[in-house]
This record gives structure tokens, sequence and C-alpha cells, in this order.
């Protein structure tokens, strides 16, 4: 799509004075950016826009994009719409990740703001429909030494789909879906499958595979794409407990490597590469078309919802380590459960703890049965009552869709996987936990839980997912050769915590809270994680000091053998990923 008449080529030599790289002008150590005497002149860019059909567009970041619609604003529905963000080519679904926060001075462009600049938003994108396109790309951000990020949907909370002065690979046009009940590997039969690009999203896939009596490992969120960034870092869905990761269920890939390569990629063919595609992060590989994802039959399940207020902060801590010692309880059936920690107004003493819970082939009273232990002990606290409760038997495929996912706020998480043993054998030691981070505060920013089928505004947000048990397919799966983190394996809840804050918080707080995971929250996490923890990459902290052990443990030694053979001048880096560490954050500059 164009996003204004502009000629394509009207920003080549806009020069911004946010950001210099004239200390390094040295093309061995820094990416080629407007003014440098390697960046590619407005012919270059016009024969490559004639090469890929005139999908080369400029960029502009999300504000800028809504102060050119009729009205010069984009309406609340419009700017906490992940499917409306989708068809920008530079938004990003967390808008602070379009900022250039540390630029100096900083550029920014806010909602409404009366100027914007570019910030962290890259300056062209290819609005890829083909794997030409994608080749015609690399190849040519690899002879113009650019800075090169690769995009989906946008819902990379780690900001590794976006980048400065860079030429962005969009691959939201790549829509093929197709299925089989016998997809082959070599002479191998591996059953049922469905093939997806990487730009379908989890909505989309969940009515295509209901229509053919199946259902895939995905996520909950409608605008997520399985075949994207998903699936590189490992991939949980409420059916992990039943069928395990997402990074298990892949069958195949066809990626673009920095050669300009398409290759195909599974058990057979580069089975390094397959390896390291499955768990070892986004955006560090290549750029994928489309990936292959085993299917099961569909089937019916109960959804269950459950919300049960707490007076304070205590009687929350309380709550959770019940809810620890009663997370076992699923365990029989395999059961998926989302968990949600929230305060709905700023400085509230009220909390609530929402249970979004999958059970697989069970029917509303089996449903009630099952969480009832936790329920009464629940309910049996001081300052805990029950608010909602609901059992609804659904086919699995329209349980897991929603319509949209509410986004456009600022926030940063961190995370950490929490071993199966320490809620079975320390679950008070969840509830002090749980009683801590709250205790530690939340900032006053507005945000949304998108839980389930709703979307409630809150000022706090802690959320957890039961992952995997010792008989659930997620440890089963751990002979699986792959890149996952060892971590998920033993892992029975994957803890999530948020800071957040609005356009008018000072820069000086927001540079403070970006970094209250690593200096409040992580070190009260530990108490569950230990000290050298694991994080699922595709939703944690960017800032991760030792990301090489907290995202990919043992493996990181082989990812790096791997990228240094398909990637030895690291085109596709992304920060927190394989090979970052010698760039800088930005991933122009070696350092």
């Amino acid at each position: 799509m164009r996003l204004s008449s502009t000629p394509v080529l009207f920003l080549v030599c806009a020069l911004s004075t946010h950001f210099s790289l004239a200390h390094k002008e040295n093309h061995q150590t820094c990416r080629n950016v407007p003014g440098s005497a390697g960046y590619p002149k407005a012919a270059a860019w016009s024969k490559l826009n004639a090469t890929i059909g005139g999908r080369l567009v400029n960029v502009i970041p999300t504000a800028k994009y809504c102060a050119r619609l009729p009205g010069g604003t984009c309406t609340d529905a419009q700017w906490t719409s992940a499917l409306f963000r989708s068809t920008i080519p530079g938004s990003m679904n967390n808008n602070n990740l379009e900022q250039g926060y540390d630029f100096t001075p900083p550029s920014l462009c806010l909602r409404n703001a009366t100027t914007c600049g570019q910030g962290n938003v890259p300056t062209f994108s290819v609005e890829a429909q083909s794997a030409a396109d994608i080749q015609a790309a690399v190849k040519f951000a690899s002879s113009n030494n650019l800075r090169l990020v690769v995009k989906s949907s946008g819902h990379d909370v780690l900001g590794r789909s976006t980048a400065p002065y860079s030429l962005l690979i969009r691959t939201a046009g790549l829509q093929n879906i197709s299925m089989t009940n016998g997809f082959f590997v070599g002479t191998r039969n591996m059953g049922s499958a469905v093939t997806i690009g990487s730009g379908v999203h989890a909505q989309t896939l969940y009515q295509k595979t209901k229509a053919n009596g199946k259902i895939v490992v995905a996520p909950t969120a409608a605008t997520v794409c399985p075949a994207g960034g998903y699936v590189q870092g490992a991939g949980h869905s409420a059916l992990s407990p039943l069928f395990g990761l997402a990074a298990d269920n892949v069958l195949e890939f066809h990626i673009v490597v920095a050669s300009g390569e398409l290759l195909q990629v599974n058990s057979i063919s580069h089975p390094d590469l397959f390896y390291a595609l499955r768990g070892g992060g986004a955006g560090s590989w290549g750029v994928i078309l489309s990936a292959t994802f085993r299917t099961f039959p569909t089937f019916d399940e109960a959804f269950s919802v459950i919300e049960i207020a707490a007076t304070s902060n205590a009687a929350m801590g309380a709550l959770a380590a019940v809810h620890a010692h009663h997370i076992f309880d699923l365990e029989p059936v395999r059961a998926g459960q989302y968990f949600y920690v929230f305060a709905a107004t700023p400085n509230a003493t009220a909390l609530t703890l929402q249970l979004l819970t999958h059970i697989p082939n069970t029917t509303a009273a089996q449903a009630a049965v099952l969480l009832a232990p936790f329920r009464n002990a629940a309910l049996a606290l001081p300052g805990v009552s029950l608010v909602a409760e609901e059992y609804v038997v659904r086919n699995v495929n329209d349980a897991l869709f929603t319509a949209d996912d509410t986004v456009g706020s600022d926030k940063v998480i961190g995370s950490r996987l929490i071993p199966a043993s320490v809620l079975r054998e320390r679950p008070e030691t969840v509830g002090k936990v749980y009683k801590q981070l709250l205790d530690a505060g939340g900032s006053p920013g507005r945000v949304f839980c998108r839980c389930g089928r709703y979307s409630l505004p809150v000022y706090m947000l802690l959320h957890a997912l039961n992952v995997n048990d010792p008989t659930g397919q997620v440890a089963a799966n751990a002979d699986i050769l792959s890149a996952v983190h060892p971590a998920w394996r033993t892992a029975k809840t994957h803890l999530l915590t948020g800071s957040f804050w609005t356009d008018q918080t000072p820069l000086s707080k927001i540079d403070v809270l970006r970094r209250t995971f690593q200096t409040i929250q992580l070190p009260i996490m530990e108490q569950l994680s230990g000290n050298n923890g694991a994080a699922y990459s595709n939703e944690a902290d960017v800032t991760e000091p030792h990301f090489q052990t907290t995202f990919f443990g043992p493996n990181y030694a082989n990812l790096t053998r791997i990228k240094a053979k398909y990637d030895p001048d690291d085109l596709f880096i992304v920060p927190a990923g394989v090979g970052s560490e010698r760039w800088d954050e930005w991933g122009l500059c070696t350092v």
C-alpha cells in the first residue's frame, strides 16, 4: 500500500540530525545510512523498486500516518487495533518501540503531537508478495551494507522488527494457506499438516483449520503470525500441554537466507538451520516465506473463565499460593491456562485474578468439578471473593479465535520460566513473590489486558500461563533436536510482569521504567526462577544482560556456529538475538 502520494525516493537524502555515525564512517564497522558515502543513490532505489513491481514504500511512524487520515487523527478504536496497525508498514503494536528514546536528542512521534521524528522506524519497506521480492531486497541490503529488518504483523514486544535508517522487508502479504492429509519430508509421511505464509494471522489459521476438521498449535493472540517470529522463539500455546510447543510441531520452512538463496529447510535438507529456526530466536536467520505445521483432529473443549477479587496485595499473595498448589489439578486432562493479576484503577487496593482455562474434550460439568478444589480453597481465604464464573463448551478453534488484539500502549515486559518443582514444593513462595511484585508497584499508565474475550483497562498486570507438566507434551518432547531452551521442558509456568507509561510520562521516568525489570522485578522473581533462570525470548526484557543464556541456554554456542555459516556478515541482526553482542543497540555499528 502507498502511504502518501509523495514519490518513493523522497527520503533518500534526508539525513536525520538525531543520530550520527560520522565518528565511525567505516564500512567494516557500520551500516550505511543516509549521508554515508556508500548509501544507495536515488537511481539504485528506483531500480530496486522497478525490480519488485513498485512495492517499495516510504515508511512513517503510526502517529504520522494517523495525522494524514481524514480528520487528522486515528480514532481510539483504530489506535488500539492490532488489525489496523498491521496495515501500516512502520507500525508496531507497542507504540514505544517506534520511539528513538536513546537518540541525542530523542526522536519521538507521539499521538496527536505537533511534530514527529522518524525515531526507531525504518526508512523504506519492501511490501513483499513473493520469494523474488524478498530475494531482491536481501541482495540489495547486502550489497549496499544496509541495516535490514523483517516484520510480519508488528506484534514483537522486543522491537526486533524495527530499527532506525533500515530497510524493512514486510511479509504481511504472504497469505497462502494449504492443507494436506499427508505431508512428506523425504520419503517419510509426517501426517496431516498445514503450510502457511509468514503473514498469516492466527485468527485466520484457526478458521481455515476448523473448516478442514483440524487444529494446530498456535497462539491465542489474533494477529500473531505463527510462521514468523512466534515459532522461531519456541511458540507457546493453550494447547502446549496437549501437543507441545509450536517449534515441536513445525515440519518445514521455506526461507531466504543472507546469500539471497531460497532454501527448503527440514530435518533432511539443511538440518542445522532447521534446528536453529525452532527456538533459536526471531529475525536472526533470514526471511521466512512459509512454515508447515503438523495438524491434529479438532475437538470440543470446555473454556472456563473465573475471576476472583482480593482486597489487598497480601490477600492476592495468599490466593496465588493456593493457585500454585492447585495448578497441578490440570495435569490429568492436559489443560492450558492463562492467568492475570490486575488492578482496574490507579492506586487500587482491590485486585483481580482472572483465570482462562482451556480443557480438552471435557464437558462444562466436568470442568467445574476439575476446578472446584482450587475455587473452594481460594474462596475460603480472608479478603477474597468470587466476581465471575463461567463454563462454556465450544469447538477448540472457536475458543482460541479472537477478532482483534488491543494494542497501542507504551510498555516493556520481563519474564522467567518457573520450574514445576518450585510450584509443587514451595507454593507459599509463589504467594510471597506475587505480593512482593505487587508491593513494588506499577506505573500510572493506562493499558489493556486482552484476557480471552475481554479487553479490560488495567493499571498493573502480572501475567502467567500453564505451559507444561511432567506428563505433558512439552516435557515429552525433550528429545526433539531443536534450539528450544531446555528450561521449557521442566517449566510449569511462564511469569511476566510489565512497566507502562503514557505520552505524558517524562523521558527521565521512562528511562527508569525501561530498566525496572532488571533493577526491581527480576531480583524478586528469581526467588522462583533461580539466579540463572530462563525466559521465553518472544516475551521478555530486551535489555537482558545475559540474553545468550537466558534465552538460549546451552544452545548458544551451536547457534553461533550456524549463524556464521548462513549469515557470516550479520545481515540479520536483532536486539538480544544470536550475534547481537557484536553490535550496538540499533544494529548499526559493531562494538
